[in-house]
């Protein structure tokens, strides 16, 4: 069934087809099907049809604007000329037989370019002959024809503008007459060969004739002023054109700033063309005080003309004057003082508050219309009040932006006029510049740039609110505009009629003309309920009530009721003393007089008005601020680098500091770019001048979105390094606050997902993505190589900086979809298989370990940490990458502070190190490297056997236990005779080092294990709650309730409820999740009893070592306990650590430092899991020793003999009271953790963490031969 289409388009209007993108770029072109206030037709075709015989001021006034537009495109010429010279190539000795072929070559190409140029020079002599003759109708004595209009003065002005600015132009290009003379050789060249020698001649003279005219400057002025006196005087009409531009100009009649520079650039020019005399001279100060004209002079000292040309009036009349010699004699006018300063944009505060004033009462306007709109009652005072006010608010919102983008335009102007004289002293680079650089890129300073930003970005945001609400109030300004005509002409003319104009038959007939062409009497039909009860009785009875309508006045209708008004004051005389609207011999009333001036004011405003988006569009303009044509041709350079382009050094100054408050602005310079792209392609029409800007577009936003990427990714990286300091360290500081980071607001930035640059829409969105995306990979590659060239004790840091950087990205991900951490994490380690158990920071931790940690650093017993022996050469290392402060901590307070703390765990590896390896392993590396660890211990037990071997093999036959009759000395003597390893030194160092080396991974295995126990701990109390367990008698766990958990619990009663109820849709999810929960529920508490990482490498190593037994500690023959001739492994310690032990007492020894107390775990390990502590015990020779010498103490004691018997003797004895108390020690801990009665292992899960108890044969490989799974003794 087919849906109706009011209801299709009911529908439709609900959808709402707006974004959250913040508007931070200038107005766009839109589409739209409603109406809008757009251009108006100005062809002047209807003025005809109301018979005020302007017929021939309107065929003239259509000519003035066709050679207007044809000047225009004359002007775009001439500016974007190139040299064409330049280009030609330049020919080698060896080609000079093809001199000919190049001179032909070069003329066909020049001949093109010339007769673009010539066409100029032909077009500007018929444009003068034909402006001078339209000024000539006008000032003849007799006057036969009406006029001129002021919309002709207008044309004229504007036509004696074009001719200015191509005489300006033509004397600023140097170019053309360089190409002009390759191109007058080349035709020279050329030429001898034609035939025809006329038209050879015509040519010569038609080259003779343009060259006459390049070289005269003025020459376009020089030829108006001859053919504007060639018939009689103008001085009359030039007198009425300078009158009406000063009035203009101290009246700010000009309502766009285009027409304002026209009036300020013609002026000069009119004033020495107005006084060829002193009579005429005199004549024209009667008429306009010269104080007035001195005074815009110096009101204006720099009038922009081009982009990157100006025109000072004081030059101008200056040169004129040597060409004019009647005019030489005003000194006041040619000695106007140079001014000092011009502060355009000096006043950025008063330029902020009018605008937040004015977006705040247009917001306001804007409300009432909405209101207004949706309450469809009858028209009311209330409802014209409402218009009328949004018609004054668009009118004062068209001179606040005609107004800034003036000042942006005075200050470029003023600029190029006053370069940088200093360059060099505000760079630290030195060198030449060229004079861009000199006029644009060192000529503006910080504060201008930062107010130059704020007034591009005030310019583009008022007029992306006006063009938004285009289709809201066009209605309104018609109605408006409708109104105010209508008031006039039925109203207040009526009332001049019947009073001041009643007797005056002339003035009336024209003030009825008025009234005939431009009242709408149908607007006073109305319906007789809706007529306003204010409109029966009294006085305002009186006046006519109209209807507002949306119709607004035509071009024509508003050029015919300024002509009117102008006759009804002036009466048509030229020669009349005063201004337009003075009073000098008028017989008008003041008050009639000022509201006739009024209203003419006002009439061309609505022009302006009614070509609403064209307004908007003209004063919204800046494109102005890219082109440099004029300085590339004098600087000889194909193109600027864009460092020297003011668009993009807007936004270099952005970037340069995003805290400034201006970061939201930063896309508006781009606007820039498209608006000096639409004049290239619309204005200019030069696909080249297109080319250029595009290229620049595209290599800056890549620039552009490079540094803003950065620019975030530091600041969210300094954030997260603020927040992760330690808060007790700030509250220490006095200083604490340089640690803060003041809040940068991005956000409005993230949304942008449809930037319009050049036509296209770019989603910066997606691109800071990307960049965020490569830039984390960077920064995780960056600390893994960092780490790569440290030691194993730089992994705490490592640690913090991937925290800080995690922590970075939880924080931009709450704004930016980026890719997640922990993929971009595994990527960087090269961990991203299934069947990968090794990542790259698990290599190279073991890595480190194997061949740094255990051969370099030694342990100390008592602070549970490992130092490096200050006796072993530093291991080699590639050098620490450096990078950008970003990479670390964001900025160098914050580098600083972290690093101070990174210093605290850089002397050692102990606790707080395994447990960074464990967070950065996690269950997935963390038993690869503890498989690898255990390898280690068994490849060195395997390493060791031939050893151990050759060592047994030095030892005598026969060993007894040592004497007490020698007393000390006499047992080490007795024990040096024996333990003669003279001749096995070098393999003595090697068992040592290989012992010491498994003693450290036992130790670093207990260490590991605490850490584990303490991760688990704090796992197992998050999840205990949801798995319902409780701790129990004697530290047992046990439920909390019979049945399931609670976890598994409430999602079943959750699932229940939801699929009770009638409208769910999807039961299957919830059954889905019930089940899970289930899975959960079971995977957790498997989970919950962990082994011991310490109890599965002893059980390891005594698989190892189970191989050698029979070697190590071979069974006594005799079933006796073997006393002399037992060659065990203990045996082999003890000879081994009383051989350490009495270096270590040698001073400058350096034994100490370079075993530590690994040496003690390693051996007592293997002498425990071998069976062998008793024996180890008894007969240790460092043990025999100490039992020797407290006997001799005693005994010396007892006997009174002379206590200074164990002399010498001290440092070893207390060497050995030191071994002997850490052998207990560990011995007391094996016992603990592994009982020799109950030798059991576990296996160690995915996580990590050991499955205990598991039993298992004693093999080398557990992992090949350990069941994965077994029964729990």
């Amino acid at each position: 069934m087919a849906v109706p289409v009011e209801e299709a388009i009911a529908a439709l209007s609900t959808f709402s087809l707006e974004d959250e993108q913040p508007e931070v770029q200038g107005p766009a072109v839109m589409v739209s099907a409603e109406r809008a206030a757009t251009d108006s037709p100005i062809e002047y075709s209807d003025v005809a049809a109301y018979r005020l015989s302007l017929s021939e001021d309107t065929k003239a006034l259509n000519q003035l604007n066709t050679l207007i537009q044809e000047g225009k495109e004359m002007a775009s010429i001439l500016y974007t000329y190139r040299s064409c010279v330049k280009a030609l190539p330049q020919l080698p000795e060896s080609m000079k037989h093809s001199q000919a072929d190049l001179y032909l070559e070069t003329y066909q190409v020049l001949d093109l370019e010339m007769s673009r140029l010539r066409e100029i020079q032909r077009w500007q002599s018929s444009a003068s002959a034909k402006l001078a003759a339209d000024m000539q109708r006008f000032s003849r004595p007799e006057r036969r024809i009406n006029g001129p209009t002021v919309t002709h003065l207008w044309s004229m002005l504007k036509l004696l503008d074009v001719l200015v600015q191509l005489d300006h132009l033509k004397n600023a290009k140097a170019s053309i007459p360089n190409d002009f003379s390759w191109y007058k050789r080349t035709f020279t060249q050329v030429s001898a060969q034609w035939q025809d020698t006329d038209t050879m001649r015509e040519e010569l003279d038609d080259l003779q004739a343009w060259l006459i005219f390049l070289s005269t400057r003025w020459a376009i002025l020089l030829n108006l002023h001859v053919e504007m006196f060639r018939v009689n005087n103008v001085e009359d009409i030039l007198q009425v054109l300078i009158v009406f531009i000063v009035e203009s100009l101290e009246l700010d009649f000009a309502l766009l700033f285009p027409e304002r520079y026209i009036l300020l650039r013609v002026l000069p020019v009119l004033v020495v063309l107005a006084t060829p005399s002193e009579k005429d001279t005199e004549a024209l100060y009667k008429r306009v005080k010269l104080n007035r004209m001195i005074n815009i002079f110096k009101n204006d000292p720099v009038i922009p003309a081009f982009p990157d040309l100006h025109l000072s009036p004081a030059a101008i009349l200056k040169e004129l004057s040597v060409y004019f010699q009647k005019f030489s004699s005003q000194t006041r006018l040619l000695t106007l003082p140079a001014p000092h300063e011009l502060p355009p944009l000096n006043h950025i505060g008063a330029l902020r508050a009018e605008h937040d004033d004015f977006t705040i009462r247009f917001a306001s306007s804007m409300n009432q219309l909405l209101l207004l709109k949706s309450n469809d009652g009858a028209y009311t005072e209330w409802c014209r009040e409402v218009k009328g006010n949004m018609y004054d608010m668009v009118v004062e919102g068209f001179q606040l932006l005609s107004r800034w983008t003036a000042r942006i335009w005075e200050q470029s102007a003023w600029k190029f006029s006053r370069p940088c004289r200093d360059a060099a002293e505000t760079q630290e680079a030195s060198g030449s510049y060229s004079d861009y650089e000199k006029v644009v890129r060192y000529n503006y300073t910080a504060e201008e740039r930062r107010a130059l930003v704020e007034l591009v970005g005030y310019i583009k945001s008022v007029g992306s609110m006006l063009q938004r609400c285009d289709t809201l109030v066009a209605d309104a300004l018609w109605e408006t505009i409708h109104a105010e005509v209508q008031d006039f002409v039925q109203n207040t003319l009526a009332t001049m009629l019947r009073t001041t104009f009643r007797k005056k038959k002339d003035l009336s007939r024209i003030l009825s003309d008025m009234r005939t062409l431009s009242a709408d009497w149908m607007a006073n039909t109305r319906p007789e309920h809706e007529m306003p009860s204010s409109q029966h009785g009294g006085d305002e009875s009186k006046a006519n009530f109209f209807y507002p309508r949306p119709v607004a006045p035509t071009a024509a209708q508003v050029h015919c009721l300024q002509f009117l008004i102008y006759e009804v004051v002036s009466g048509g005389n030229l020669r009349r003393p005063g201004g337009f609207f003075g009073n000098n011999g008028s017989e008008i009333p003041v008050n009639d007089l000022k509201q006739l001036e009024t209203f003419f004011y006002k009439l061309s405003f609505f022009l302006h008005i009614l070509d609403y988006s064209a307004s908007i569009g003209i004063l919204t303009d800046l494109g102005f601020l890219w082109f440099r044509e004029f300085y590339l041709e004098s600087s000889r350079v194909i193109q600027f680098p864009i460092e020297c382009s003011l668009p993009w050094m807007l936004i270099d100054h952005i970037l340069e500091a995003p805290n400034s408050g201006l970061l939201e602005s930063v896309l508006l310079p781009f606007d820039i770019y498209n608006d000096s792209a639409q004049q290239a392609l619309v204005v200019l029409r030069q696909r080249f001048l297109y080319d250029e800007i595009e290229a620049e577009v595209d290599h800056g936003f890549d620039i552009f979105v490079s540094r803003l990427s950065e620019s975030i990714f530091t600041y969210y990286k300094s954030w997260s390094a603020s927040e992760l300091l330690d808060p007790s360290f700030l509250f220490a500081l006095d200083n604490g606050e340089k640690f803060s980071i003041q809040p940068v607001r991005f956000t409005a930035l993230f949304k942008m997902t449809k930037v319009k640059i050049l036509g296209r829409t770019i989603n910066l969105r997606s691109l800071i993505a990307q960049r965020m995306n490569k830039t984390f990979r960077e920064n995780l590659e960056f600390l893994f190589d960092r780490f790569e060239s440290q030691d194993l004790c730089a992994v705490v840091e490592l640690e913090k900086l991937i925290d800080i950087l995690k922590h970075s990205h939880e924080l931009l991900s709450q704004d930016l979809t980026i890719d997640p951490f922990s993929l971009m994490l595994n990527e960087m380690q090269e961990n991203i298989s299934l069947v990968s158990f090794s990542s790259r920071l698990a290599t190279q931790i073991w890595s480190e370990m194997q061949s740094d940690f255990l051969p370099n650093f030694i342990l100390c017993n008592t602070t549970q940490r490992f130092v490096r022996s200050s006796k072993v050469p530093p291991t080699q290392k590639p050098s620490v990458p450096s990078a950008k402060p970003s990479f670390y901590c964001g900025t160098q307070d914050l580098n600083a502070a972290h690093q101070s703390f990174a210093r605290l765990h850089s002397g050692f590896f102990g606790i707080p190190h395994l447990f960074s390896i464990v967070k950065l392993l996690g269950s997935r590396s963390l038993p690869w490297l503890i498989r690898a660890l255990l390898d280690h211990i068994s490849n060195k037990i395997t390493t060791l056997e031939p050893m151990i071997s050759g060592l047994q093999e030095a030892l005598p036959k026969s060993i007894g236990l040592l004497s007490f009759d020698g007393g000390v000395a006499g047992c080490m003597r007795l024990i040096r005779e024996q333990l003669n390893w003279g001749t096995k030194a070098e393999l003595k160092t090697e068992v040592l080092r290989g012992i010491k080396e498994i003693g450290s991974v036992i130790y670093t295995m207990g260490l590991l294990d605490i850490v584990l126990r303490e991760v688990d701990t704090k796992r197992f109390m998050q999840t205990a709650p949801w798995l319902g367990l409780i701790p129990g008698a004697e530290g047992q766990i046990v439920n909390a309730q019979e049945g399931e958990s609670p976890l598994v619990n409430l999602l079943k009663s959750a699932t229940s409820a939801v699929v009770s109820s009638p409208g769910c849709l999807n039961p299957a999810a919830f059954y889905t999740m019930s089940k899970q929960a289930e899975a959960a529920d079971l995977l957790y508490k498997a989970n919950m009893n962990g082994g011991s990482v310490l109890e599965y490498t002893l059980a390891f190593t005594s698989a190892s070592l189970d191989k050698y037994c029979s070697k190590w500690s071979a069974p006594p023959k005799t079933g006796f306990v073997d006393i002399t001739t037992s060659k065990d492994f203990y045996r082999i310690y003890g000879g081994l650590q009383i051989g350490y032990l009495e270096e270590i007492t040698v001073p400058q020894s350096a034994q100490q430092e370079v075993l530590g107390d690994s040496i003690a775990w390693g051996g007592c390990t293997i002498i425990y899991l071998l069976g062998q502590q008793l024996h180890f015990e008894l007969f240790d020779f460092s043990y025999q020793v100490l039992n020797v010498s407290e006997v001799e103490t005693v005994s010396a004691s007892h006997t009174h003999r002379n206590p200074q018997v164990l002399q010498g003797w001290e440092g070893l004895l207390e060497g050995m009271k030191k071994a002997r108390r850490l052998n207990n020690h560990v011995f007391s801990m094996l016992k603990a953790r592994c009982p020799l009665e109950d030798k059991t292992a576990c296996a160690i899960k995915q996580s990590g963490a050991p499955l205990p108890r598991v039993r298992f044969e004693n093999t080398v490989s557990a992992f090949e031969s350990l069941p994965q799974k077994g029964t729990v003794g």
